[in-house]
């Protein structure tokens, strides 16, 4: 396994903060996790607009922590929300999961806040 795989042989997703962002930016990457439990659990009660507030969350903040990734998720959540299509918000789910296995956070002295 090199450096830029994950266990499983995946790419990793390098992203680049200032160092003091660092425990912002791990409970910001925890907190995506509590979204995917909370929009899987929407979606079993058919909850469309927690989902798409949750998708425009993303998309507002995912940008300021440098997850261009989680910015344009949160973006397409939001749009499947607001047309109700299930099968779209579980694909795009899984790609999420997907994003924050793989996402490396990497501290770059040459960024500041």
């Amino acid at each position: 396994m090199t450096q830029s795989e994950t266990p499983d042989g995946a790419d990793r997703i390098p992203v680049r903060i200032p160092p003091k962002l660092q425990r912002l930016a791990d409970k910001f990457l925890t907190n995506r996790q509590d979204d995917i439990r909370k929009m899987l659990e929407c979606l079993k009660t058919g909850d469309y607009e927690t989902i798409r507030i949750l998708g425009h969350s993303m998309k507002g903040v995912g940008r300021g922590y440098g997850f261009e990734g989680i910015t344009r998720l949160g973006a397409a959540l939001e749009q499947a929300a607001l047309q109700a299509t299930s099968g779209t918000i579980t694909d795009l789910i899984t790609e999420l999961k997907d994003y924050l296995r793989r996402v490396e956070v990497i501290p770059d002295e040459n960024q500041s806040v």
